[in-house]
């Protein structure tokens, strides 16, 4: 990773912290001794910043270098000689709200052959194209239950975030989704409605749920990614 690629990920990262409303233009210029101009134009990708300042920042946000790393990596197989490929296992608010994952919020790695995802097509909003792609999740009981048996408790859900549009993987499929639905990751079917984002379950018990979408706001906005991969526990 070269230095104007560390540049735009700690640029991202403070974005995605000024969005979610933990962090200010105005506390951060506070914080790392730096004019509040200078940092607005720097997230507005209007200027860069000098490795001084970027120290200066990742100390005031407690961060280091490596935090600015990529998580996903490849590593030899085992015993067998197989190649595997990683991808991070992450929290619900990681895979929803943080465009690249930092080596400190990887909870563990899911090794997967490789060549595994390498044919998984994309179909990505401008605004995520820049976004870590593959990331993978657990589902506790109280989610999967509404899409059993396709995601059964404790599953691990590869998703694809480069995948954020409605139009089905498949034609005729039906395709699974990660949503932000308020701040929860709910997994549904999701199809368009009027100005409404309308999540239907597999289990009929489970009631189908409406999303109003704010004004501005697309469906892309919404959905983290496509279920890629589901590894329910045997």
């Amino acid at each position: 990773m070269n230095f104007i690629q560390m540049h735009e990920r700690l640029r991202l990262e403070l974005l995605r912290r000024v969005q979610r409303g933990t962090l200010s233009v105005s506390l951060l210029a506070r914080q790392a001794g730096l004019g509040q101009p200078h940092l607005s134009n720097f997230l507005h990708s209007h200027r860069q910043l000098s490795l001084q300042a970027m120290d200066r920042i990742l100390a005031s946000q407690r961060m280091t270098a490596a935090d600015l790393l990529p998580a996903d990596r490849q590593a030899a197989g085992r015993a067998s000689g197989e190649l595997l490929s990683a991808v991070p296992i992450v929290s619900h608010a990681t895979a929803l709200f943080e465009p690249f994952v930092r080596p400190s919020a990887v909870q563990s790695m899911l090794e997967l052959p490789v060549g595994a995802l390498e044919t998984v097509r994309e179909r990505v909003a401008t605004s995520r194209r820049a976004w870590q792609r593959f990331v993978a999740v657990r589902i506790q009981a109280a989610d999967a239950e509404p899409m059993a048996p396709l995601v059964m408790a404790d599953a691990i859900v590869v998703l694809d975030r480069h995948y954020n549009s409605l139009q089905p993987y498949r034609p005729g499929v039906p395709s699974l989704y990660a949503v932000r639905h308020g701040a929860h990751l709910t997994l549904r079917f999701a199809e368009f409605l009027l100005t409404r984002l309308v999540l239907r379950p597999i289990d009929i018990r489970s009631p189908v749920e409406l999303i109003e979408l704010e004004p501005g706001e697309s469906a892309a906005d919404r959905i983290a990614g496509r279920a890629a991969l589901i590894l329910n526990e045997l």
